[in-house]
């Protein structure tokens, strides 16, 4: 019943409304929640501060010690499945337009930061992270309590690329968290949930049909682009019925996603009623060649 030539999904965006975009890829996910625990209880800050560990500190030692000053990640084994992109398609990529000035003005940040070698395009699309999404630990009310915490707590995740599986991430970040902590707390690693990236050749007869349609409606060449973002069920189409899924998404990144006040164009959705029967037709052209 579920027998197909290639999946069809819209559910990803464009560039900008007059640039067209095809999105090739998609990141994976795995994710941790992290306990360090030092002391039975909190203790006075003053009169044991110096002489016992405190968790926090040693937690912020340790989440140190996983990247390092070049952006690259430090636990073994971590890049051993990582699939470098061609450089044709790293071109192609960097075809976007995208201006560094407007962007950190956006976010409202001096510089951008990320692995040495990439671009900030590429850093987001095309290359694993490792990212402390929370951190938290003894007192955080108002005013001051001088208090060495027992415990301290981490969410961690790591956004992955093509190839990389999550469920072997999730184990080396075990290994490797518990590895340097020290002796004077304990530490306790949970695996909270993770998700498989995915990847569309660009070379794909689906891909190229899909092309063709975006190059007709919208009259350029749709940019391939390799999303930060992840769709687990994606990955598991293909590993289940065994074909690729074509990601043309006609989103802006003006739409407010998740937002109250989120909004779809009309004239992308019209778009998209061009776009897609098109792809339809040179999709079907190419499999009866």
């Amino acid at each position: 019943m579920l027998q197909a030539d290639v999946i069809l999904v819209s559910d990803t965006s464009m560039i900008a409304r007059d640039v067209p975009s095809i999105t090739t890829g998609l990141r994976g996910l795995a994710y941790w929640q992290v306990e360090v625990t030092g002391p039975s209880v909190d203790l006075h800050s003053g009169l044991f501060g110096g002489a016992v560990a405190n968790p926090i500190n040693v937690l912020a030692k340790m989440i140190a010690q996983t990247t390092d000053d070049d952006g690259r990640i430090l636990i073994p084994g971590f890049y051993d499945d990582v699939i470098d992109v061609s450089k044709k398609e790293r071109a192609m990529m960097g075809k976007a337009p995208f201006s560094l000035k407007e962007y950190k003005k956006a976010l409202d940040v001096k510089e951008v930061a990320g692995e040495k070698g990439y671009s900030t395009n590429e850093r987001t699309g095309i290359r694993p992270t490792f990212d402390v999404c929370g951190i938290w630990g003894g007192y955080t009310g108002e005013g001051a309590k001088t208090v060495l915490p027992s415990k301290a707590y981490a969410k961690i995740s790591t956004r992955l690329v093509p190839n990389q599986d999550h469920d072997k991430i999730a184990k080396l970040f075990v290994k490797y968290f518990e590895s340097i902590a020290p002796k004077t707390v304990k530490v306790k690693t949970e695996y909270l949930h993770g998700g498989p990236s995915y990847v569309c050749p660009i070379d794909l007869p689906a891909y190229k049909a899909a092309e063709k349609a975006y190059r007709d409606v919208y009259g350029k060449e749709p940019v391939p682009v390799r999303s930060g973002g992840s769709i687990p069920i994606i990955a598991t189409f293909e590993e289940i019925l065994g074909i690729k899924s074509v990601l043309m998404g006609f989103g802006l990144g003006s739409d407010a996603i998740h937002s109250p006040n989120e909004n779809f164009p009309l004239e992308q959705f019209y778009n998209g009623i061009r776009t897609i029967p098109l792809f339809y037709r040179y999709f079907a052209e190419a499999m009866r060649k």
